[in-house]
């Protein structure tokens, strides 16, 4: 395990924490034992004493109804005496011997009374306190010192199950060089600072999974839109070089110049992290440019709209008008397309069928259905679809009496 993580710093703070705990709990155990070993010679060695001073071993009743009143009783049959000394329950409290007359001392437990056991000379004597009281401290010190070993373990796996998504975190980030973006990690409602870094990272990744897709799309694109005018370019050049060849030849080299153009703009678009920048135009200004684009005939686009000012970034929209234009003159009988404006929104008309498919699905790049001569916009709706969202625009879809409405609606968020 490596020394600096943070996992070993938990572990070796753990393992300390538990030493330390054992330790204390030790001296506290012995602390205890020896405070109550003293309470027990304090009260137990004047009885002792007052044994010794007796000349006779055999006592007299005098002095066993004298112990008596004190609450001892002095037993005298050998078979009562032996079964509670040799018993293996009985526990020893205290144990002392005389250094010189190897006389034993001990102080035992049996069944929560303690019993004064002497052997002096050979002679056995055990004086039983009728008023035994016996401290269970060392219960209350082990109670304690369970709890809080439960609880520095309990401290310690939670820590490390909260800090687990970490070490996800660093394995997913090597996956990301091999253009793994799928992310799972860890619960996403978690609100701990680990669960929202692990949230954020995955947001992270998911924008650069989207940015790649984009880029492929975009790749894609060119392929696609680049195709017809570089086989038109191709048949004409295999022509008869004339005044009208050659005229057709430079309008698709002007196709060509401004399908780059267009090319760059969508790529700054769907690789760019800032939001685009905006100013305002007016509306008739971004339908020419769209037209000039287009190369379509005024004939074609009949207007109808209010001439207002509107925020936006004028190349990127304009390729979006040029694109609703081209589709609805494209896919209408009447090769015309009819431009209106209702308050803040933008309406492209055109007469014709009605898609077979909800609106939604044409956002998906070259979507069609399987007769892909008809009812396909390629690329088309998809790059309208973003552009008009980074102007602050949705696109909707209306089908009413035979003519289909492409409204270009204003977010009311955006409005002031």
């Amino acid at each position: 395990m490596n020394r600096q993580s943070i996992f070993f710093t938990i572990s070796v703070s753990f393992i300390i924490s538990i030493l330390l705990v054992i330790v204390s709990f030790i001296i506290l155990i012995t602390h205890d034992y020896r405070m109550k070993e003293g309470q027990l010679l304090d009260k137990y060695v004047p009885v002792m004493k007052l044994v010794n001073r007796q000349e006779r071993i055999n006592f007299d009743e005098e002095f066993i109804k004298s112990l008596e009143e004190i609450n001892y009783k002095f037993l005298t049959d050998k078979g009562e005496i032996n079964s509670i000394v040799y018993n293996p329950q009985t526990t020893v409290l205290v144990e002392k011997t005389h250094p010189k007359h190897n006389d034993i001392f001990r102080i035992l437990n049996l069944n929560d009374k303690n019993y004064i056991y002497m052997k002096k000379k050979g002679d056995v004597f055990l004086i039983q306190d009728d008023n035994s009281s016996n401290s269970n401290s060392h219960i209350y010190i082990m109670l304690v010192f369970a709890i809080l070993f439960i609880t520095i373990i309990l401290v310690y796996l939670i820590t490390l199950r909260k800090l687990m998504p970490l070490k996800i975190l660093k394995d997913k980030v090597k996956t990301l060089g091999d253009e793994n973006f799928d992310f799972e990690c860890c619960n996403a409602n978690g609100k701990d600072e680990v669960s929202l870094l692990a949230q954020e990272f995955k947001k992270s990744a998911l924008k650069l999974k989207s940015l790649k897709e984009a880029r492929n799309i975009f790749i894609r694109n060119i392929m696609h839109e680049l195709k017809t005018p570089i086989t038109k370019g191709k048949f004409l050049t295999q022509l008869e070089l004339n005044e009208e060849n050659n005229e057709k030849l430079k309008s698709v080299f002007n196709r060509l110049e401004s399908l780059i153009n267009e090319f760059a703009s969508i790529e700054e678009l769907i690789s760019s992290s800032k939001n685009i920048e905006k100013k305002f135009y007016y509306l008739d200004d971004v339908i020419d440019n769209a037209k000039d684009i287009l190369m379509v005939e005024d004939e074609s686009v009949i207007s109808k709209y209010e001439n207002k000012k509107i925020e936006i970034n004028f190349k990127l929209f304009s390729i979006a008008v040029k694109n609703l234009i081209d589709n609805a003159i494209k896919y209408s009988p009447s090769k015309e397309v009819i431009i209106k404006t209702q308050d803040e929104n933008i309406i492209f008309e055109n007469s014709g069928n009605e898609l077979k498919f909800p609106l939604e699905n044409y956002f998906e790049p070259f979507f069609s259905n399987e007769d892909k001569s008809k009812d396909s916009f390629g690329l088309g709706l998809y790059i309208i679809h973003n552009i008009l969202k980074a102007n602050n625009y949705t696109l909707e879809y209306e089908y009413t009496d035979g003519t289909n409405r492409f409204i270009c609606k204003k977010d009311e968020s955006s409005t002031i």
